[in-house]
Parts: C-alpha cells; sequence; structure tokens
C-alpha cells in the first residue's frame, strides 16, 4: 500500500487527503449511532481528513456531530450543504441559508464549518440571485461562520455559471468522471483550472454499478468490465477508485462508506496500486484507463 498523498483543493488551500469520507450512508435510519461514530473516526485514524455531509442525509449531521467530539474535529477538514434541508428543500433565500448553515454548526458541534456548498439547485439562478444564497454565504464568511463557499450538483451548466461570478471556491460534481462516463473533463475540469477551483469527484462507483457486485446483464458496458475483472481475479471496485485517483486535475474523491469494513474496503483500494499492464489491458479493451 501507499500512503494516500496531499493535493490542493483550488485558492482554498486546504490541502487534505485525496480520499474523503462521504457521510450520506451514515445518516440512514437503520445506521446506529456507534457504527457512524465508529466508521469516521476509523477514517481519520487511516489518514482521511476530509469529511463531507448535508442536511439531506437523513440525521448524518447529528452523528457526525457525535463522532467529532472529544477533539476529533480538529483533525479534519469538515464540509456540509445548504439548500437540501428536508424542512426547506429548494429554499435558497438568504434567510433559509442562514436557518440551514446554523442548524448544521449545532448538529455537528463545531463553531465553524471549513467548506459549505450550495447543494442540487433545480435552477442556477435561484441561490445566485443578489440577496439570496450566494450573498448570505459570502456574509456568513465574512463572520468566520463559513470559511470557503461552493456548488455540489451534477449540472456541468450550473458549475460554468457559479464558477464565473468568481466566488466559487469548490466544486463536488458527481457521476461524471467514472469508468464509465468523463463527460465532466471536457466542461468543468478546464472551467476548474482557469479560476483556481478545487474539485471534489463523487458516486465513483456509479450508484453501484461498479462497487465490484455483478452489474445487472442488461447494464452491458458495466456488466462486460465487471465480467473482465472477474476472469483476472480483479475487483471491478479497485478500478474504480483507482481511476477517479487518477484524473487529470487536482482533485479529491469523496467515497460514500456505511460502515467500518465498507469504508477499509475503500481505502485498501484507494492505497493499492494497479499494475501498468492491466491498466493497458483494460483500455484496450474499453478505450478507458489510466
Amino acid at each position: 500500500m501507499v500512503e494516500l498523498e496531499r493535493r490542493r483543493l483550488g485558492r482554498t488551500e486546504m490541502r487534505p487527503r485525496a480520499l474523503a469520507l462521504g457521510c450520506a450512508h451514515l445518516g440512514r435510519a437503520d445506521r446506529a449511532d456507534a457504527v457512524a461514530v465508529d466508521t469516521v473516526r476509523r477514517a481519520i485514524e487511516l489518514g482521511i481528513d476530509y469529511v463531507d455531509t448535508s442536511p439531506a442525509y437523513g440525521d448524518s449531521e447529528r452523528k457526525l456531530g457525535l463522532a467529532l467530539e472529544g477533539g476529533w474535529r480538529e483533525k479534519v477538514f469538515l464540509q456540509t450543504k445548504t439548500g437540501t434541508h428536508p424542512a426547506r428543500r429548494g429554499d435558497y433565500s438568504a434567510a433559509g441559508t442562514r436557518w440551514s448553515v446554523e442548524n448544521s454548526l449545532r448538529l455537528l458541534k463545531t463553531d465553524y464549518l471549513d467548506a459549505v456548498l450550495i447543494h442540487d439547485p433545480d435552477d442556477i439562478e435561484a441561490p445566485l440571485a443578489p440577496g439570496a444564497c450566494l450573498d448570505e454565504l459570502l456574509k456568513l464568511k465574512s463572520e468566520g461562520l463559513v470559511r470557503h463557499i461552493g456548488l455540489g450538483c451534477r449540472e456541468h451548466h450550473f458549475h460554468q455559471r457559479a464558477i464565473e461570478t468568481g466566488a466559487i471556491e469548490i466544486v463536488l460534481t458527481y457521476l461524471d468522471y467514472t469508468l464509465l462516463d468523463q463527460s465532466v473533463a471536457r466542461t468543468t475540469f478546464p472551467l476548474a483550472r482557469q479560476y483556481d477551483v478545487g474539485l471534489q469527484l463523487g458516486t465513483v462507483m456509479a450508484l453501484g454499478r461498479l462497487n465490484g457486485e455483478e452489474p445487472k446483464p442488461e447494464d452491458t458496458r458495466a456488466h462486460a468490465m465487471w465480467a473482465w475483472c472477474r476472469q483476472r481475479g480483479l475487483n471491478l471496485r479497485h478500478l474504480a477508485i483507482q481511476f477517479t485517483l487518477h484524473a487529470p486535475v487536482e482533485s479529491i474523491v469523496v467515497i460514500g462508506a456505511g460502515t467500518r469494513r465498507h469504508l477499509e474496503e475503500a481505502y485498501a483500494d484507494a492505497t493499492t496500486p494497479i499494475a501498468p499492464e492491466v491498466w493497458q489491458e483494460f483500455r484496450a479493451q474499453f478505450g478507458v484507463g489510466v
């Protein structure tokens, strides 16, 4: 195994490890507090120092707050989101944004957040409107409650619009830089370089299609990749994580893990290199690789 390298997250100048912990699965109702606490603290023990959550992820924020008590908060960069709290879904007003951030601070048991992302807007103009979400986040930043501001959504043209405001420091993109789809490399990656925006890559298992379990036969490309790996004694999940870690832009990879076992599997995949000849064969077969 190799140690996870540190990567510069754009002009934020945060330099977390290349693998971040996403806490969506920890917020599930069937995920006990003790399991969540154990998973988060194990991640930190392994060296993972960037943690992402959202009010949209069940009670993930509350559980994460428990995990970060007792000095653990100081060991991580902590990121949450605004605009998707179930009680105020789609509320990108100034009042709604401040309410959301203050609620997150309370649940996470912290007095500041390293980053807050505008989360999954249906219309990018709503949070960017004068006096709305982005302006309120800038106020919260000036007050020291939020250190950095970003956007977390899939739509590439939303990335562009937000980045071009000059106020967005981080973009979390998902589903579009995987072994199955690299479309964001042609759109958001060049803009991020131009504006020195930090990139976070999420959903790298393509919603379970690349997690090492057999995909549905009708999912022909994912199934062919899975079968190719199985024939060679490889795990497709290993290739999926390594591929995203080797994206052609400085970025961090956000891995969702709901248990210690899932976390340790992902960490092993992230820190175990894949032989160049494997990638050569994979690329020859599928046209994608490292």
